[in-house]
């Protein structure tokens, strides 16, 4: 099968949707598939082999451009390649490429417009792209962000239209009023033009149904799916009892409820306990990271928080392997939750909200506890729960080491969206 899947780059940061789009591009060839893997806005950025395309289309300086001066519109093509080169977008990821969306409305609405907005240019040269591309038999978008594509895309080719929803709710409810309202209108605009949806939980696909207005018939779930390659069984040993948080620092991630949950379970255990603290920090964000690790320095711990920063792949895999527990208790309800199957594929147990996807993934796999949502002391009850009966913990771990193996490998993923591409494109054809 030809496919071509679009990939939506995140500004120079590790993104969990980049890191999913491109294990899959990856297993697709691996089975002799053609996969043509192409970014939008800026390169992809993955802590595996990236085989993703070098160049960009909608490259995010020239989007930012066209957007704020009429000027940029009407500019040749080809001087639009100076700043659309990969290595100027990455100069220049962070800063004038920002995926900050509460300064990115405008833009927003823009790009939903399609061929009759301010970046009407950007989908001509998406056309004449197409031209040169052999033709696919299906192509997939990353989230329903980019769903003005889709009409386009499927009059070039004349070929299935996928759509997946991978948390850009997340974006779009952080968007201030009216973009929010003019977005999700947009959205629902576009949504007869996509031949099927993807979901990535079975709470994304029921959430979505909901909130963008998907007919239940058109969205099929294809669960996440990692690359077990590199992962180790976790061994407890004789250090310190080790709570780790792996994922972005963001405010909405709950890195401030884990401090407050930590600090109470160490005043509880009077042990020698230690937070580590790993993932993407976005220089907005510092303060928040400050303020975290206040909260563990005023209850006396300093010591015991450590922050490793942003991790490549081997890093990930060391740290993870030196956990005891995993818990990323996010502040609203995650379809996603990469960060526990790469916990799980550690051997190691989380302790997670119930809420979003977090339940069908622990429930699923068997992996963890869960605990009420939006409360410290739940949380902190979890962890110690953990702490003082290590052979529950250990059992835990066991199960999270088979159960992510049996239900959540990048393979069955594979296998899974193929059957979807398959079913969606036979009824396509007349």
């Amino acid at each position: 099968m030809r496919i071509l899947s679009i990939t939506a780059g995140a500004a120079g940061m590790y993104c969990g949707s980049c890191f999913r789009d491109n294990a899959l591009a990856r297993e697709l060839m691996a089975r002799q598939h053609d996969v043509t893997l192409m970014p939008v806005y800026t390169p992809t950025r993955t802590d595996e082999t990236n085989v993703s395309r070098r160049g960009v289309l909608f490259g995010g300086i020239s989007v930012y451009l066209q957007q704020y001066s009429s000027l940029f519109r009407k500019t040749p093509w080809f001087l639009d390649r100076l700043w659309d080169s990969p290595r100027v977008i990455d100069a220049f990821a962070g800063r004038a490429v920002s995926s900050d969306a509460r300064l990115l409305g405008n833009l927003t609405v823009s790009m939903l417009k399609g061929e009759h907005g301010a970046l009407r240019k950007e989908f001509d040269k998406l056309i004449e792209w197409t031209r040169d591309e052999a033709p696919p038999d299906v192509v997939n978008l990353p989230n329903s962000l980019l769903i003005a594509m889709a009409g386009p895309l499927k009059r070039a080719f004349r070929k299935p239209v996928f759509v997946t929803l991978q948390g850009e709710e997340l974006f779009l409810d952080s968007l201030p009023s009216p973009y929010r309202e003019q977005s999700l209108a947009l959205i629902r605009s576009h949504i007869d033009a996509v031949d099927g949806f993807i979901a990535v939980s079975e709470y994304c696909a029921e959430f979505m149904r909901t909130y963008l207005g998907i007919p239940a018939a058109r969205i099929s779930v294809v669960p996440l799916g990692i690359d077990m390659s590199g992962y180790q069984a976790h061994e407890p040993g004789s250090g310190p009892f080790r709570i780790g948080y792996f994922a972005r620092i963001a405010p909405e991630k709950g890195l401030q409820v884990l401090a407050q949950a930590y600090v109470k379970v160490r005043q509880r255990t009077g042990a020698d306990l230690r937070l580590d603290v790993a993932g993407y920090l976005a220089q907005a964000h510092a303060g928040f990271l400050r303020d975290a690790t206040r909260i563990v320095e005023r209850a006396g711990f300093a010591d015991e928080f450590n922050y490793a920063g942003e991790l490549d792949r081997e890093g990930k895999l060391g740290f993870l392997r030196r956990l005891d527990v995993l818990s990323v208790p996010a502040t609203y309800d995650e379809p996603k939750g990469m960060f526990l199957l790469e916990a799980m594929a550690s051997g190691v147990p989380v302790v997670q909200p119930r809420r979003g996807a977090f339940t069908e993934v622990v429930e699923k796999t068997g992996g963890g506890v869960l605990v009420a949502v939006d409360d410290v002391d739940a949380l902190a009850d979890g962890l110690f729960q953990l702490w003082q009966n290590r052979d529950q913990a250990a059992a835990l771990g066991k199960q999270a080491f088979a159960g992510v193996r049996q239900h959540y490998t990048i393979q069955q993923s594979a296998t899974r969206l193929l059957e979807v591409y398959g079913a969606r494109t036979a009824a396509a054809t007349p």
